[in-house]
């Protein structure tokens, strides 16, 4: 596979890695739930709380994202 943009290798392993894909479908998960609760107007202190670790565990998910693809962008080089 040649040097692809970020776009297309997440396209990539999207179609080929189960790992991949359940990283990104836990992604997409906490970020409706964060939709759900950024739509009211005011929050109880249990939400407020519940936003900030939704908001850490998105960022570890992306974080594990990032690292898988720069894993597989360095095995495409290689």
């Amino acid at each position: 596979m040649e040097t692809n943009t970020q776009d297309e290798l997440k396209a990539h392993l999207m179609a080929t890695s189960e790992e991949f894909r359940t990283l990104a479908a836990q992604h997409h998960e906490l970020h409706q739930q964060l939709e759900v609760l950024e739509a009211k107007h005011h929050l109880t202190d249990e939400e407020q709380m519940d936003e900030v670790r939704l908001k850490k565990q998105k960022l570890r998910l992306k974080d594990q994202m990032n690292e898988f693809l720069a894993k597989s962008r360095a095995q495409q080089v290689a």
